[in-house]
């Protein structure tokens, strides 16, 4: 019997879940609201309600390799990292080389999701949709994706602060923000040091007459290149990595981890110390925020405190005079007004979910959320991996275990992070961990012990290179042919973007014959003055030694 499958939102998580739900027999309609593919990744003009929006220059922070669909890499000559346009591109490849497109219903609102009166028996749900003349449509599924998203109602708390209502300026939500040709010659505070808040205030910055970017605890800096000009997250992200975390102290990770950030430039100096360590918190990314503040052009700040007429004031009393604009970089609320309310059962008003999906009250796991997570990772192998446990779970293919034991898992999982992240501590995870988890569910988790003695040249790629999504199409449902080669190959569309042009072999220079021969006298002449002067030193130092107990014989 065929089983019809829901999916709400034509972004990354929707396309994805059509092609799982089609591998798996599963008949999928996907319901887009707006005109186009790409979800958030997808610029406009002028942002909408309930959608995502983002900015004119937004470039992604994790590589290609590491966010690419684990059975369609992204094309070699793709740089690095991707603009907006470029990965919005990289969707439309996807959902063409699949077929996707036509499973998708555009300017298709859906309105409400419900459960049917014998849901207990059949788990069926009831879709109430709206297309773009208005006209209200029911139809009926037999389980329900949901994929639009977290970044839809922004979050402004201007209100909380003492005399907002005098601010003269004018007021911003990252959300609206999209290049920054209205702060020309303003003066501009940004609130909040997440990866957007940098992005925002570096970009202000550049034409600004002056920014200030206001943190309540600051953040660990990063900038997107690594050793050797690699991408930062192919290096940082593999498995022995994580064992030696596993292993070593957390202190001297983080000792050492801090230490290495602060030879490039000192946290402390530049006013961005957090009061965290390292690896409690996820890193930001940027490459261009110390520079701005070396070149005067940004300043750091405590929290903002309070607005006065057009002067701001913060946590440490200073006070910045003449403030054009203020823009607040924090955050979004996780709304899904389409959803039944039962589904909200956490006492912050948040969804419960197991694994990050299943919202364990239901009798029937057949809905389930996809991209509800943070991550220091790639988001698109997490919704990946997502959409191949749901559609099995859907098709009957593998089986949750009673709600108890998925509250257990839920309250262990909060408790975990309610210390670095007690406002989100629903919904993160740690990255590879995390991927194995759900890779376990389908049977597709490297199965590291075979690859030892069948294939030890891919065992050492798995196990010591980067933790890209191929290694979860090695074995298992789904298993993809190219996924071997894509391992193997990963390396050289790393570089392909960036040799653009014939580069000359450098013939190492002999060395003089001259450079070992003074060497090795200086070596010589060190050695030989050191043991001249020893004894002298030691006589020196025996008569300070004998002076010294005198004067103390003659207090």
């Amino acid at each position: 019997m065929v089983q019809r499958v829901a999916v709400i939102g034509a972004g990354s998580g929707g396309l994805v879940s059509i092609k799982c739900c089609l591998a798996e027999g599963l008949e999928p309609v996907c319901f887009e609201s707006s005109d186009d593919i790409g979800g958030l990744w997808r610029f406009k003009e002028k942002p909408e309600s309930d959608h995502a929006s983002i900015y004119r220059s937004l470039v992604s922070n994790t590589s290609k390799e590491m966010m690419c669909f684990s059975d369609f890499p992204m094309p070699a000559h793709y740089p690095n990292y991707l603009h907006n346009a470029q990965l919005l591109q990289y969707y439309r490849l996807y959902a063409q080389h699949f077929d996707l497109l036509k499973y998708i219903q555009f300017q298709t609102t859906v309105c409400s999701v419900t459960q049917r009166a014998d849901f207990a028996c059949t788990g069926q749900w009831e879709v109430v949709t709206e297309n773009r003349d208005g006209q209200e449509e029911r139809h009926i599924f037999d389980g329900v994706f949901v994929c639009s998203g977290h970044y839809t109602h922004p979050v402004t708390p201007m209100n909380a602060f003492k005399g907002a209502d005098s601010f003269q300026g004018k007021c911003y939500h990252s959300w609206e923000y999209k290049d920054p040709d209205p702060f020309h010659g303003k003066r501009v505070v940004v609130v909040g040091i997440g990866n957007s808040g940098c992005d925002i205030a570096v970009e202000i910055s550049r034409v600004a007459e002056k920014t200030f970017l206001s943190t309540r605890k600051g953040g660990w800096v990063m900038g997107r290149m690594s050793d050797n000009g690699l991408p930062l997250d192919m290096v940082m992200i593999n498995r022995w990595g994580l064992v030696m975390q596993s292993a070593l102290p957390r202190a001297l990770l983080n000792w050492f981890t801090e230490r290495r950030l602060n030879h490039k430039y000192d946290h402390r100096l530049y006013s961005l110390q957090p009061k965290h360590r390292f690896f409690e918190r996820r890193p930001i990314i940027n490459d261009d925020l110390p520079g701005r503040i070396l070149y005067g052009a940004l300043s750091m700040k405590p929290n903002m405190r309070e607005l006065r007429g057009s002067s701001v004031v913060f946590d440490d009393e200073s006070l910045e005079e003449n403030i054009d604009a203020v823009v607040f970089c924090t955050g979004y609320s996780a709304t899904f007004s389409f959803l039944p309310p039962s589904l909200v059962t956490g006492r912050r008003g948040e969804i419960r979910l197991y694994r990050h999906m299943f919202p364990p009250s239901l009798e029937r796991p057949t809905l389930a959320l996809l991209g509800l997570i943070q991550t220091a990772g790639p988001i698109m192998p997490c919704m990946e991996l997502q959409a191949r446990w749901a559609t099995r779970v859907i098709a009957g293919l593998c089986q949750l275990p009673a709600e108890e034991k998925m509250n257990e898992v839920i309250d262990a999982e909060m408790q975990r992070y309610m210390g670095s992240y007690p406002s989100h501590a629903s919904v993160q995870v740690q990255y590879i961990p995390y991927l194995d988890e759900l890779a376990q569910e389908i049977k597709a988790k490297p199965k590291f012990l075979s690859l030892l003695f069948r294939d030890p040249s891919l065992f050492l790629k798995v196990l010591l290179g980067p933790c890209t999504p191929y290694q979860y199409r090695l074995s298992g449902p789904g298993h993809w042919e190219g996924a071997r080669s894509a391992i193997f190959t990963q390396w050289h569309r790393v570089a392909q973007p960036m040799n653009t042009r014939p580069v000359p072999e450098l013939n190492p220079s002999s060395m003089p014959w001259w450079v070992p021969i003074s060497g090795g006298l200086t070596v010589v002449l060190a050695v030989l003055a050191f043991h001249i002067k020893l004894p002298d030193l030691l006589d020196s130092l025996s008569e300070d030694i004998t002076g010294l107990g005198g004067l103390l014989d003659d207090m």
